[in-house]
């Protein structure tokens, strides 16, 4: 009993799988309702529908250009007719020269020479001069001898009218002029208050009296 009811289930099965490819292959051979639509006599295929993109295409070059400001240049005409009006006007145009025959030599235009040397200053304004800077006045004092000991610093006589001096290198006499520095000959004396450059005093043998 068992056997005859497994094979029962194969046949259904054989004969379920077999009316299905027949349906898949019948279905890859008919035509499509399109297809049949077409070659029905007495109707007409829908052609295809415009893009709504395609009319907008000029209006944008319009715009691109009217927002340049540039002016779009006519097409070239191809007409080979030949305007005799045209050439008419042409011919009527006169060429006014400037008067000068390039063929023949003429004299050249002379150049202006320049009435002055091209400087702005005057002759007769004055040269700066520097300022003379005034002297300083003679310090009044004379040198008249040493008065030094052997193995001590150089120190000189100095006298002032009545007024007599020693001094040595570096020190200050009445209270104005510095000894910068001594010689056998001379002395250099400074006037710190004048604050003038030293002087030389030139040695003399004259003691005041």
């Amino acid at each position: 009993m068992n056997l005859g009811t497994e094979n029962r289930k194969q046949t259904i099965a054989a004969t379920v799988l077999g009316v299905v490819l027949l349906l898949i292959v019948a279905y890859q051979f008919m035509p499509s309702s399109s297809t049949i639509a077409s070659t029905t006599p007495g109707t007409t295929a829908p052609g295809p529908q415009a893009s709504p993109a395609n009319p907008a295409r000029p209006a944008a070059r319009h715009n691109s250009a009217s927002a340049s400001g540039k002016k779009e240049r006519p097409p070239q005409s191809l007409d080979p007719t030949l305007h005799l009006e045209q050439l008419a006007s042409t011919e009527q145009i006169k060429y006014d020269g400037s008067g000068r025959n390039i063929f023949i030599s003429q004299a050249e235009t002379e150049i202006p020479k320049p009435q002055t040397n091209g400087t702005t200053d005057k002759k007769d304004a004055p040269a700066f001069q520097i300022p003379a800077v005034a002297a300083p006045p003679p310090i009044p004092l004379k040198f008249f001898g040493f008065a030094n000991q052997p193995g001590e610093p150089k120190k000189i006589f100095l006298s002032k009218g009545d007024d007599v001096f020693i001094a040595g290198e570096g020190e200050i006499v009445d209270r104005r002029y510095k000894v910068v520095r001594i010689s056998p000959s001379s002395v250099e004396i400074q006037d710190v208050v004048g604050s003038g450059p030293p002087q030389s005093i030139p040695l003399t043998q004259e003691k005041p009296s």
